[in-house]
């Protein structure tokens, strides 16, 4: 085992206390606090949309991070150079409690610093391991996601404790604190580290975006450019995305990221109809990284839905527990708890006794199977908690503890996606592309945001909202089945594709 992971570990379990702490008191605080000036009927939505959009920037960000240091910076430096930024961001909300504006630059500061670092501290653990010792990293992935919720769930336990005592101040404070020590901690281990240069990708006349350029820009006597157009259909789609930012309801972020996708998915598309072209130009590993990164983004894709569900148990599920009876002592932003405990009962759980039980059983779970299992999961949670929902429309007392069968469904939904993809992701990026390859994976969780904010921009128009009525249920529970549907057909979508996808091992050597 490479003797610098425990700095890592700590530097991670310190942060994750920080993200989550303020992450896990936002909406309350925004409700009952920050948002007070707008009328009661509107401020839930608006509670949920500064949320969501909050958490769209912070798995946005991790691009530039994951550009920055595979081009310029290289990981160890981006990640001291953006922790500080993420301090930063603390300050301002513990100082701007009662400011909008600078409260809302505080969530900026910690969603840039937060999100560019998130794909880098994953990535380079990865760097710590070669070929060699390469069956020890997934058990360091599994620590790594373990130590997350550690700090998760005594922030989640705490911070809503400490909000109600002691003010926001104090609340926001407190994490602050906590990723100024995450900084030292990582900063401590600098001469221990396995250092892999940046600049690799701009350097090399074969990389990626070089190889999909060739591939677009390439013609064949007597061949279409059917790709090109296909791409280039996507650029128009993705100025017509930014012109509806100022359309009632959409906004600059949905805009944004909606033209995002569109330029990621109508351009990757176009580059796989004329790849074959680059081989021309580019040598066959080139083209063949190229292959894996397209094959590797549809996968990504196909997890978005499972994001959209497990984000609003801080959001939704907690509006919900508001409805539910519970002891007057319990904060509903106290049942996150739940989440990372169950995680780290899960993680051990399955890697020390279900997986390998299940694999004297002659089934064995791949990475793939994990991740579509947990998907599919995460779609039982959200029929279950939508059947409660329908208890709270129908007027009975719900007690809050029913909440617990869905926060396990989900969190056993999130063990096998994401302990699963971190490594998955990591392994499966051709090797100058590890921090950008990563970033995409993060990417999928903005993706999964955007589902959210496009629901729920869509039940204020005036159509939907009549048909949600004619089917007898509130707008809640609908979304609530709706999503729950959405992700069942992801997970069957991507066990399907998974079946054709080829496993790569790109550890270096």
């Amino acid at each position: 085992m490479p003797p610098q992971i425990p700095y890592i570990i700590a530097n991670e379990g310190c942060e994750r206390f920080s993200f989550y702490g303020m992450r896990n008191i936002l909406t309350v605080f925004l409700m009952t606090s920050l948002l007070l000036a707008i009328p009661e009927p509107l401020r839930k939505g608006e509670a949920k949309e500064v949320f969501h959009t909050f958490v769209i920037g912070v798995y946005f960000f991790p691009l530039l991070g994951g550009w920055l240091s595979d081009r310029f910076f290289g990981k160890y430096n981006t990640i001291l150079w953006l922790s500080l930024v993420y301090c930063a961001g603390h300050a301002c909300l513990a100082i701007f409690e009662n400011n909008l504006k600078g409260f809302y630059f505080g969530l900026f500061l910690i969603a840039l610093g937060s999100g560019g670092i998130k794909p880098l501290v994953s990535s380079f653990i990865g760097d710590q391991f070669d070929k060699s010792n390469r069956s020890l990293a997934q058990k360091v992935f599994d620590a790594f996601y373990w130590i997350i919720n550690f700090g998760s769930f005594f922030a989640s336990l705490l911070m809503p404790i400490f909000l109600k005592k002691f003010g926001a101040s104090v609340a926001f404070g407190i994490p602050g604190g906590l990723m100024f020590l995450a900084t030292v901690i990582f900063w401590s281990g600098r001469r221990k580290y396995t250092h892999v240069p940046a600049g690799v990708s701009h350097r090399d006349p074969h990389g990626f975006l070089k190889v999909v350029r060739t591939a677009l820009l390439s013609q064949r006597p007597g061949e279409g450019r059917a790709g090109l157009i296909v791409a280039g259909l996507g650029v128009v789609l993705a100025i017509g995305a930014l012109t509806l930012s100022t359309a009632p309801g959409v906004g600059f972020v949905i805009a944004f990221c909606s033209a995002l996708v569109l330029l990621l998915g109508f351009g990757g598309a176009g580059a796989w109809m004329q790849l074959e072209r680059a081989a021309a130009v580019h040598p066959p590993e080139a083209v063949e990284g190229v292959r894996t990164v397209l094959r590797l983004l549809v996968l990504f894709a196909l997890v978005t839905p499972f994001w959209s569900l497990f984000d609003q148990k801080a959001s939704t599920w907690v509006l919900q527990a508001d409805q539910m009876t519970k002891p007057a002592w319990f904060e509903s932003s106290m049942m996150q708890a739940l989440n990372p405990a169950l995680v780290m009962i899960l993680i051990p759980f399955n890697n020390f006794v279900l997986y390998p039980l299940l694999e004297r059983m002659g089934l064995k779970l791949t990475a793939l199977r994990r991740m579509g299992a947990g998907i599919a999961f995460a779609g039982v949670a959200w029929i279950v908690v939508g059947g409660i929902q329908l208890s709270i429309d129908g007027g009975q007392s719900v007690s809050i503890t029913w909440q617990v069968l869905p926060y396990a469904l989900l969190t056993l939904g999130e063990v096998l996606v994401s302990t699963t993809g971190l490594e998955f992701a990591y392994s499966q990026a051709p090797l100058p592309m590890k921090g950008v390859i990563t970033s995409f994976w993060n990417l999928s969780v903005t993706i999964g945001n955007l589902w959210v904010l496009l629901a729920n921009s869509s039940v204020k128009g005036e159509a939907v909202t009549s048909y949600i009525q004619s089917t007898g249920t509130s707008v809640t529970a609908f979304q609530m089945f709706f999503f729950a549907g959405f992700a069942l057909v992801a997970a069957l979508l991507f066990a399907l594709y998974a079946r054709g996808y080829r496993m790569q091992n790109n550890y270096r050597g």
